[in-house]
Order: structure tokens, then sequence, then C-alpha cells
């Protein structure tokens, strides 16, 4: 069959190009009133298989977040320090544009993504205030398996 056209006529057509503009002008005035902070928190959790930066405001509310399989990383490059870089590069100009001067950092987990993406972060000019690692640590863990009788 094939697409049906609408034709319109003048009157129409000017309506609709002040809707256009006024949604137009509702979306600039929106992203003019974000919320701009001064100092967050970032928290970094690296694991293995994939590294993921979240930044919050003081209060521990989520602002932006980014991750290395949401960049397009795939399989075992999820989990590399390069991928991690990329991230933090990301998450920073996000900030940026957020206006944050300062961060204080929280790192969890054993990922080789650890340092790297911070590192990618600070590229972007924001300061860092303290690191902290909250990597969880096993006090005894489970009871281990009975020796194996032959």
């Amino acid at each position: 069959m094939g697409k049906k056209r609408i034709v319109k006529t003048e009157a129409e057509k000017t309506e609709g190009d002040a809707k256009t503009s006024t949604t137009e002008a509702s979306n600039i005035s929106a992203q003019a009133g974000k919320k701009r902070i001064d100092s967050g928190i970032l928290h970094v959790r690296s694991t293995y298989n994939n590294t993921e930066l979240v930044l919050t405001d003081k209060k521990g509310n989520v602002i932006a977040a980014e991750s290395s399989g949401k960049l397009g990383f795939k399989g075992a490059k999820k989990g590399t320090p390069f991928a991690a870089a990329k991230v933090g590069e990301i998450l920073g100009a996000k900030a940026g544009a957020l206006g944050v001067k300062e961060i204080s950092v929280v790192v969890k987990g054993v990922g080789s993504g650890r340092e790297s993406g911070i590192r990618g972060f600070i590229s972007k000019g924001i300061n860092i205030t303290s690191i902290k690692d909250a990597t969880p640590v096993p006090h005894n863990g489970p009871k281990p398996k009975k020796p194996r009788r032959v």
C-alpha cells in the first residue's frame, strides 16, 4: 500500500510551528534549571568483569552513572583499565557540565579498573578531597569442605 499523506492547511501549519517553538523553549529552560552541585561523592565499583562509576550528591542521591558495558565494551574488555578510564572521562565530562568542583571517592572491589577510573575522572579538572576503600573483606567465611576420602 504505501504511506498515507496528510495535507495541512496554512492555519494548521502555523499552529504546529508555535507548538514546536514552545516545546523547544521549555527544553532549554529545563536544561538551564538542572540542579547544579559544588561537591559530590564518586562511587567506583570495580570487579573482574566490569567497572561502574556512580556520581552522587552528599546525601547519596544519584546524579549520573556510567559503566564500561554501557559504553559498548563486551566480554573481557569490560574489566580492562582502558575501559575504566573511558568511563571515568565520560562521567567527568557530565560532572563538569553539572558544575561539580570537588569530590570524595569511595572505591569498592578488586578489579583492575580501580585507579584508572579515578584517573580518567580527574582528567576533566575535578579535585579529589578524599579516597576511601570500602571493599568488603570476609572475617571468617563459610565452613570449608570436608577432606576427600579415597
